[in-house]
């Protein structure tokens, strides 16, 4: 990668990909504000510096479900990531052991679920284990049979997606007539147990209306593993979530790609933080850009953060190279901003850490 900065790798990454392609990973939901909002509220927000307090290096791991991460950078559960390089999501799964952070492989992953923990495990047998990312499908029987897949290849987390009773309607892709995956590739956790030598052909993706938190409770009776409820707007589904036994939650608005309109991540966080208190980690998902968008994340109250469309530039330029070069590149830049800052570890980042910036408007 020649790229310098993520915004950059994204510019040299629609060179390589097909319009429809590129726009099917960078689009948004009708007019695409929340897309937009996503990223610019980071830089609604200011870093103020400590000096002098001789911190050394910083300290950038986190402890998740059990689980050491080198720095609080999970990648999020995109689709489809062999439209974006022929490796697809095993080279991402290789990409995030080798980082020593966790993939959070999706639903919608055109790689299965048990090859992408096999390549994870492959590239480093003593790293992370994956987590998935579950939509709630009408049939809860092969729901319950995706999720069991996803334990017995040993997932270490289910994340369900709660923001999902119905798509998003994205306006790129029906001008771009992008409605399917091109021959030769599908959702390969959609498929039935096979009985015979052959795969059992692919379902279809089907939203559920009705989802509701007596899905979690079910959930919570046929699986074992921590459950992350990802998609948390508001505060009082946060406090729902933890009431429901969830194990942690992601605030997210899933990348703009659902309601549009709803406000950054970013700006949701405090207050879903503030509502979960110490009970269950906080994660964020949503703009991120630069190390120090990650570094106000936790300031304003999240544990970790996900990244998902920076994952998929380096996975377009650069397969799993790519990839470790996108986390390779925050985790220098969380180092230096936590040394700039005069933070000896994250455990040091807390709010008095931040301030608004004030915009034109308000300066005149």
């Amino acid at each position: 990668m020649r790229s310098l900065s993520l915004r950059a790798l994204e510019e040299e990454a629609r060179e390589r990909l097909t319009p429809p392609v590129y726009d099917f990973f960078a689009g948004g939901a009708e007019d695409e504000i929340t897309l937009r909002a996503n990223e610019a509220a980071f830089a609604r927000i200011g870093l103020v510096p400590r000096v002098l307090r001789g911190g050394g290096t910083p300290d950038l791991g986190v402890s998740l479900f059990g689980q050491r991460l080198a720095a609080p950078v999970l990648v999020a559960p995109t689709a489809f990531h062999r439209l974006a390089h022929p490796d697809g999501e095993r080279a991402t799964g290789r990409a995030c052991a080798a980082a020593g952070t966790v993939m959070i492989a999706a639903m919608a992953s055109t790689v299965a679920i048990e090859e992408i923990v096999a390549a994870a495990r492959d590239k480093a047998p003593d790293g992370l284990a994956p987590w998935f990312q579950l939509y709630i499908q009408p049939d809860l029987d092969f729901t319950a049979a995706v999720v069991q897949r996803a334990e017995a290849a040993g997932c270490a987390a289910l994340v369900l997606s709660a923001d999902s009773p119905a798509f998003g309607r994205r306006e790129r892709d029906l001008r771009n007539g992008f409605l399917d995956l091109p021959e030769g590739l599908c959702c390969e956790n959609m498929r039935d147990p096979g009985r015979g030598a052959a795969p059992a052909p692919p379902r279809s993706f089907v939203f559920s209306p009705d989802l509701s938190w007596a899905h979690i409770d079910w959930l919570r009776k046929i699986t074992s593993l921590p459950i992350l409820v990802k998609g948390i707007a508001h505060p009082d589904d946060a406090r729902l979530a933890i009431e429901h036994g969830a194990a942690g939650v992601i605030v997210s608005n899933h990348g703009g790609r659902q309601l549009d309109g709803v406000p950054a991540s970013l700006e949701l966080l405090p207050a879903i933080a503030a509502a979960v208190g110490d009970k269950v980690p906080v994660l964020l998902d949503g703009g991120i850009r630069r190390g120090s968008d990650v570094v106000k994340a936790v300031a304003l109250g999240a544990h970790a953060v996900a990244i998902g469309r920076p994952a998929l530039w380096g996975l377009a330029v650069g397969g799993e190279e790519g990839v470790g070069q996108v986390l390779e590149m925050l985790r220098a830049e969380i180092a230096r901003a936590l040394m700039l800052c005069g933070c000896a570890s994250l455990r040091e980042v807390g709010r008095e850490l931040v301030r608004a910036n004030k915009t034109s408007e308000e300066t005149c």
